[in-house]
């Protein structure tokens, strides 16, 4: 299979690129962590008004209506650029479940299930809706700032407006990720799926957190080896910058290499996913092991290369790193994701 991204597809990159540079600089990233929210509503207006928000809602609520495969690029530059902005939750993971529900494909959709997403697909499309998703396998909910909550008990998936339910925030390792304990109560006018179908929505939607996790760790990594190879042309030791000692070069491209294996096993996860392929769980769990692998390394060697000033608070390399290990861990670490490959290689076998 040859996968390469179209015209559109990059020019998209590119213009997201150009508005984190512009609008996400280090220091915002920094100033996100001191926030309440820990995620800007300026810059989620302005990733509404690209269409990044509304990626994967359907064109007749005002979204753009595309797939997996587009989100993918996205989401390794909200990843490089360190946008906190909760796209992953939002557009990728909850807007094509509730989608699926006003498209009444959801079989097994609850009774309130057609009219809640036509309540909120367009509020997400417009950026005036942020949507917290969690289940057992995501871990603690992404909930600050959420205004509605897609949340799984009981083999049941239910939407819970955020403010008919208590949110308490827990305390993370990531600053700009504000992950919040739920108590609710489910009802009828909550459920939006349930019965034979809701295993198979439920393992989709964590087949796409895996894959869109694993694209937010390659562009946290790429960042990560960036940012240790410039400083290695600018630290200088025994009249010679750092990055021409042999030692230091291995590093870097031990990490490099880890990067670019995982990079196109992610896309190769995203094209599985909007192609309905029958792996494509594998080949999520596949991209997620790597990738957290990839970060993982990444953030080590560039804390190696840094040497004592990578361990300090004012340095920007910790905003990298601490979001590499917190990512890392979501939706399940690497050692679950290469034990469902392996799984699913003597089942086959």
């Amino acid at each position: 299979m040859r996968f390469a991204f179209d015209e559109q597809q990059l020019e998209f990159r590119a213009q997201l690129r150009a508005f984190a540079e512009k609008e996400c600089t280090p220091a915002d990233v920094r100033e996100a962590w001191s926030s309440p929210l820990g995620w800007s509503p300026r810059r989620w207006a302005g990733l509404a008004d690209m269409g990044v928000v509304g990626l994967t809602v359907p064109p007749d609520h005002g979204g753009l209506g595309l797939g997996e495969v587009d989100a993918v690029a996205l989401l390794e530059e909200l990843g490089r650029q360190g946008l906190p902005e909760p796209v992953l939750e939002t557009t990728v993971l909850a807007a094509p479940v509730l989608a699926a529900c006003a498209s009444g494909s959801g079989v097994g959709a609850g009774p309130g299930a057609a009219g809640l997403a036509e309540q909120w697909l367009p509020r997400i499309a417009a950026g005036e809706a942020v949507v917290g998703v969690g289940t057992p396998a995501g871990g603690a909910v992404p909930g600050a700032g959420a205004d509605l909550l897609l949340l799984e008990r009981g083999g049941e998936l239910h939407a819970v407006e955020a403010a008919s339910a208590t949110v308490g925030p827990r305390r993370a390792l990531d600053g700009s990720r504000r992950p919040a304990e739920v108590a609710w109560e489910p009802s009828p006018a909550t459920l939006l799926l349930a019965g034979a179908a809701a295993p198979g929505v439920l393992a989709a939607l964590g087949d796409r957190a895996a894959m869109g996790t694993g694209a937010l760790l390659v562009g946290v990594a790429d960042r990560l080896v960036a940012m240790a190879a410039q400083y290695a042309t600018e630290r200088v030791q025994f009249g010679k910058p750092i990055g021409s000692f042999q030692a230091v070069k291995h590093h870097l491209a031990g990490a490099l290499v880890r990067v670019e294996f995982a990079r196109p096993a992610v896309y190769r996860a995203a094209w599985s996913l909007s192609e309905g392929d029958p792996d494509a769980g594998v080949h999520a769990s596949m991209a997620k092991a790597l990738a957290s692998d990839a970060a993982v390394l990444a953030a080590r060697s560039a804390l190696q290369v840094h040497g004592a000033i990578g361990y300090t608070w004012e340095h920007d390399l910790q905003l990298w790193m601490k979001r590499a290990w917190a990512l890392a861990a979501a939706w399940g670490d690497a050692a679950s994701h290469r034990a469902r490959v392996l799984d699913a290689l003597v089942a086959g076998g």
